[in-house]
């Protein structure tokens, strides 16, 4: 059933958030998508990783897609809430996949699990996968690899969407490519969670600023000159087109392309996925063309411990971890991280004292459980146990 979701919300984060418990606002996420058709237990997975977004500090993958991203993928039939992935080749260590439009969210998660489970017992696990879906935050599915003592690494390309121009180029030919990484960083320590889009910022924080109603810095977009762009708004107006990780030639954007070349090789043209680059993408004017289906996920498991002792890669990790942790800072009071410490803190503090949501996306929620006629999930109340 399709039921008329309301108008997505402008979000002023400078307003005071509304805290909500981890556990109400996973209920009423996972209440959203079974409304939506899908089956109890993936529909707790896809909630599972929508709320990470919002828990680990990056909003722009959060809640605010539910409305914007994740029920029009369902409405459209982009999506499919019932889909059941079929293995089109087994080859013991790895895997090919069709998701048959299977919801993301939750499908590159069973995708890395199946890869766990060779990657048990050959020591490495892939699983290639085409024709899926837009899966949120990476790095929630490859923090849940690392926590199991394994190495995650999760790649996507966007399908025949496109929004990024090889340097030099006048068209576009790429999407944001994103990727993840994870792995244990030995007793103690918080997982190593490196999760990054191949442009300078991917479009969830243009869009982020735009609801927001802020400027974007120089070097996240350009004009079709090739110009500086700081109004957020020209994404979706196709007048600016999406910086590579590097910014311009001279300062490295060749690295950032060619990252986005190498998920496009191995999440997409090694699953048969749809293909940004392709000779249409020379019509027109140049801008935006395409959309994000047949996506293709390339979803690589290592078992340190199907290879070694697992101890032994455990403390070296811890040391190599927390050597960078106990590096002199450069400035007093910054200590020195790397990525995955910052999201963690994040994580416990949402556990703790609840998960921050502005006010705007807070009513939002509110209006779609009303919407839907599901109940909404109370705020938190001072000295309230979560």
């Amino acid at each position: 059933m399709t039921t008329t979701l309301p108008t997505p919300a402008t979000h002023d984060a400078a307003e005071a958030p509304v805290r909500v418990s981890h556990d109400r606002l996973l209920t009423f996420a996972t209440g959203v998508f079974t409304a939506r058709g899908l089956p109890p237990h993936r529909a707790h997975r896809a909630a599972e990783a929508l709320i990470y977004g919002d828990l680990a500090g990056m909003r722009s993958h959060g809640l605010a897609n539910l409305t914007r991203l994740y029920l029009p993928l369902l409405d459209q039939k982009r999506a499919v809430p019932d889909a059941e992935p079929e293995v089109l080749a087994d080859r013991g260590a790895s895997v090919l996949l069709d998701a048959h439009q299977a919801l993301g969210l939750w499908q590159a998660g069973e995708a890395l699990d199946l890869a766990a489970e060779r990657a048990a017992e050959y020591g490495v696990g892939l699983v290639s996968v085409r024709n899926a879906t837009h899966f949120g935050c990476a790095g929630h599915h490859t923090l849940r690899i690392a926590e199991r003592d394994m190495v995650g690494i999760l790649a996507s390309n966007c399908g025949g969407q496109r929004i990024a121009r090889p340097p030099g180029g006048r068209c576009a030919m790429l999407g944001t490519n994103p990727m993840s990484i994870a792995a244990p960083a030995g007793p103690g320590l918080a997982p190593f969670v490196l999760d990054m889009s191949t442009t300078a910022v991917p479009t969830g924080k243009i869009r982020e600023a735009e609801r927001a109603g802020r400027t974007i810095p120089e070097g996240w977009m350009e004009d079709a000159e090739g110009h500086p762009v700081t109004d957020p708004g020209a994404l979706d107006r196709g007048e600016g087109f999406p910086l590579w990780l590097g910014g311009r030639p001279e300062t490295g954007a060749y690295k950032g392309y060619g990252l986005a070349l190498l998920v496009e090789v191995l999440a997409a043209l090694v699953p048969g996925a749809g293909l940004g680059p392709a000779a249409e993408a020379h019509a027109g004017t140049g801008g935006p063309t395409g959309r994000d289906d047949d996506i293709g996920f390339l979803a690589l498991v290592v078992a340190p411990g199907a290879l070694r002792p697992l101890d032994g890669f455990l403390g070296q990790a811890g040391g190599m971890f927390q050597a960078l942790l106990d590096c002199p800072p450069q400035r007093e009071g910054v200590p020195v991280a790397y990525p995955g410490t910052r999201e963690a803190a994040l994580i416990a503090e949402g556990h703790r004292a609840g998960v921050a949501l502005t006010p705007a996306l807070y009513n939002e929620v509110r209006t779609v459980a009303e919407t839907l006629g599901i109940p909404a999930p109370a705020p938190r109340t001072g000295g309230e146990d979560l």
